[in-house]
């Protein structure tokens, strides 16, 4: 089982606890290794829990990785929120009773992989089986105070178990080689020198299993050009728009596997050239492929900025030749139509069949994707093909029109999919 790292973060007042931007700080740490998020709601009053709940969704929408949060819980439906803004997991803290009652309620409703328990000091670790009974799947264990006896009592648990890490990183490999440990939780700085990915770097030379890039082909197997070099293609990794075109030697690419960076040979200055060292636009790799050939790679990144050198987002931006086509690509088109969609909610238009449908308001849209979803079943019950297409496709834009009105985009729907 690999091990993970992930950083802690409280929130209270619409900020992380330090005063930093929860969302960029989520954002650097998914880019640079982290492999989930715990955001620790510290609000004091129902106003603020509201207000952390939105940074929360806001924070899911940005970052790739799962997010952990709790901190307020006081009935079922804050648990509801918190896994409804996006939360992967809710913990609820026992040293509250209410919460450990809860705990089965919880797990039944919303399942067991959902549900942690969070112990804050180690008289609670004796009571780890009655929590695991009433369906925590995981608990998270803050315990101050760093004792021998501690790594004892926790080096028996049964059940998997993240640890407060606050001794980073000297503390941070014991935890990791207790094999019921699933990772460690650490509070960690908004600093590019001490990151996940370098953690993780040092925990792997120790032996202990962590999520990092791994090459399925040694280099000695790839099919280098006339210069010692393999080609590589750039996407951006959620729209596949080709970004540029570069070249590895195996230091590059080895020290790509390293970082998690883009790392290319430059042939014009013949040296390293790690992408963005001087412009701050890096690109973080999400996955490399390797052609039929073995000679060329295809990276898909996180492109931070622009990826030209004249500050175009691609280096793709001038067109040769064109022709007129039809696009296929079915989340491109749901977002071109969801784009018109919201160009007539924000600049009306006369006639607007989509401007008659916000005109009248909630209702009235709701009423007509009432009224589609009954003539798809009707026309599914009628075997007709081509109805059924027209009828879903009728369905889907006043569902989109839903959408439009309710201040949701087809990123977050997705992604609501992706996380099931």
């Amino acid at each position: 089982m690999k091990k993970k790292l992930i950083p802690a973060f409280g929130c209270f007042g619409g900020k992380e606890k330090r005063g930093g931007d929860l969302i960029a700080l989520g954002r650097f740490q998914c880019d640079n290794g982290a492999d989930e998020l715990l955001i620790q709601d510290l609000s004091k009053d129902d106003s603020d829990h509201e207000r952390t709940i939105r940074l929360i969704k806001e924070t899911a929408r940005a970052v790739d990785i799962p997010i952990l949060t709790g901190g307020r819980v006081k009935r079922l439906e804050d648990v509801k929120k918190y896994l409804y803004a996006g939360a992967k997991a809710v913990y609820l803290d026992v040293s509250d009773e209410e919460n450990v009652d809860l705990l089965k309620e919880a797990s039944s409703r919303f399942g067991s992989e959902k549900i942690y328990a969070y112990l804050p000091d180690i008289s609670y670790i004796s009571r780890v089986e009655e929590y695991m009974q009433l369906g925590a799947s995981m608990m998270i264990l803050d315990i101050p105070e760093w004792e021998e006896e501690l790594l004892l009592q926790i080096s028996s648990l049964a059940v998997p178990f993240l640890m407060f890490c606050r001794d980073v990183p000297g503390t941070m490999a014991d935890f990791l080689k207790i094999p019921s440990s699933a990772g460690v939780l650490i509070d960690i700085p908004y600093d590019e020198t001490d990151t996940c990915m370098n953690w993780k770097q040092e925990l792997s030379r120790q032996g202990i299993p962590v999520e990092m890039f791994e090459t399925a082909v040694a280099w000695k197997d790839f099919k280098l050009n006339s210069d010692g070099l393999v080609p590589v293609i750039v996407q951006d990794y959620k729209t596949d728009q080709v970004l540029m075109l570069a070249y590895m030697n195996e230091e590059a690419f080895r020290q790509t596997l390293t970082t998690g960076r883009m790392t290319y040979f430059s042939r014009s200055r013949q040296k390293l050239w790690p992408k963005g060292e001087t412009s701050g636009h890096y690109q973080y790799v999400k996955a490399l492929f390797l052609d039929c050939d073995n000679d060329t790679i295809l990276a898909k990144v996180n492109q931070i900025g622009a990826a030209c050198h004249t500050g175009a987002r691609s280096c793709f931006f001038r067109t040769l030749a064109e022709k007129e086509y039809k696009e296929s690509n079915p989340l491109k088109v749901f977002e071109e139509v969801f784009a018109v969609i919201q160009d007539r909610k924000e600049n009306p238009k006369e006639g607007s069949y989509t401007n008659y449908l916000f005109d009248k308001g909630l209702d009235k849209i709701l009423k007509k994707l009432g009224e589609e979803a009954t003539e798809i079943v009707i026309a599914a019950k009628n075997s007709d093909a081509e109805e059924i297409k027209y009828e879903i496709s009728d369905f889907l834009y006043h569902m989109m029109v839903l959408m439009s009105q309710k201040g949701i985009g087809w990123e977050e729907i997705t992604k609501e999919l992706a996380n099931r």
